[in-house]
């Protein structure tokens, strides 16, 4: 089985290849460029393994004219630095000792040595410069055509060695799952098992892999064995997944949306939870405030604008539970273009101050009942 694309032909990447191959070493694509390449799908990250030590790296790549920049050196990892683009090559690795996102790494010389530590099967997968796919635990390419999800050995052990792949095995299984045939059972009992390792994890990282697991096409099966597994409630308290198969419905073919389909969930603290960026944040509070006030359509388009607004519409029929309103798309349009006729300038210098706002913040409320329909005239008749 071979797989190709012009990312393969890509002449640093060759290069590359050939200067760890001239070196006598093995010089190998791993993981998901490999997989994705093998189910058609855009390839985006590139690693490469090699069983050539992290100096041995350096050495062949300095006297090649390339840069060699040690970005991970603790991991066994040197990018090398082509015309400008850098290429990660890793050396064959195997655990010694492992507790939570710690590891004791100690080098291997063989591909079956590194492809047991990693996490799932479609992920030890490797390919040659040539694009030859090597499966060297006998089981990748069958769990990946099966859409399979599966941990490399004994679940148990992938997790306590990094409890991020707990959240790892439910973006997987959204984004490369057959939703009908559910996760993997060992591999879920062991999630379940181990749920309380999430807590360990750093926000930032957490935050990360939820972002992924939701972005998927159809994220809802997996998020809904997630909160079975007793994983969800540990990731953000209070949530609920059970509306997110409804939203995904109601999306009706849009871009998925991450930040929409979180708003769904529900619970406290999303935001400082998923340790989100203050844009992302920001974007957060106006959706929650859009879907708890209740208001019509063209009067959330107005306040928050289109896209707040369309989201918070898709969010509130989920929670719902009903179609929103068949000219929901068109009031949101209308609220957003609609401008409030009255400003400041028009009561001085009568009123200013506490007793201004509260003014202006009553006429607008008899302009938004109107349906934007008072004209200023009317309004300070």
């Amino acid at each position: 089985m071979r797989i190709s694309g012009d990312w393969l032909a890509e002449p640093g990447l060759q290069a590359v290849l050939a200067m760890l191959a001239a070196g006598g070493h093995r010089a190998l694509l791993v993981g998901g460029a490999v997989r994705n390449a093998l189910l058609g799908q855009a390839v985006a990250d590139i690693d490469i393994a090699t069983d050539a030590r992290p100096e041995r790296v350096q050495e062949l790549a300095e006297a090649a004219g390339m840069r060699a920049v040690p970005t991970g050196i603790e991991h066994g990892t040197i990018t090398v630095v082509v015309q400008g683009v850098g290429h990660e090559v890793t050396t064959f690795r195997r655990d010694i000792e492992t507790f939570g996102r710690h590891a004791v790494v100690g080098y291997a010389d063989t591909i079956e040595e590194d492809a047991a530590r990693r996490d799932f099967t479609m992920n030890a997968l490797y390919a040659d410069a040539e694009g030859h796919v090597l499966d060297p635990l006998g089981e990748g390419l069958a769990d990946l055509a099966a859409r399979r999800v599966r941990f490399v050995g004994a679940p148990d052990d992938r997790i306590r060695e990094d409890f991020l792949r707990i959240l790892r095995f439910f973006r997987f299984t959204a984004w490369y799952g057959r939703p009908e045939a559910g996760p993997d059972a060992d591999a879920l009992a062991a999630c379940a098992e181990h749920a309380q390792g999430v807590a360990s994890l750093s926000r930032e990282r957490v935050g990360a892999e939820m972002r992924k697991l939701l972005a998927a096409p159809d994220p809802a099966p997996a998020m809904a064995a997630m909160q079975a597994a007793g994983v969800l409630a540990q990731v953000l308290p209070g949530a609920d997944a059970r509306a997110l198969g409804v939203l995904v419905h109601l999306e009706a073919g849009a871009a998925p949306d991450w930040l929409r389909r979180l708003g769904v969930l529900g619970g406290e603290g999303l935001a400082k939870a998923l340790r989100l960026s203050r844009a992302d944040a920001r974007a957060l509070m106006a959706l929650q405030a859009a879907v708890a006030g209740g208001e019509a359509a063209a009067v959330i388009g107005y306040r928050f604008g289109t896209d707040v607004g369309a989201n918070a519409m898709l969010v509130r029929a989920a929670l719902e539970g009903a179609a929103p309103p068949e000219d929901w798309q068109a009031e949101i349009a209308r609220g957003t273009a609609a401008r409030f006729p009255l400003k400041a300038a028009d009561f001085a210098p009568g009123l200013s101050g506490a007793a201004l706002g509260a003014r202006m913040k009553e006429l607008e409320a008899r302009w938004l009942a109107s349906g934007f329909a008072l004209s200023r005239a009317e309004l300070l008749g």
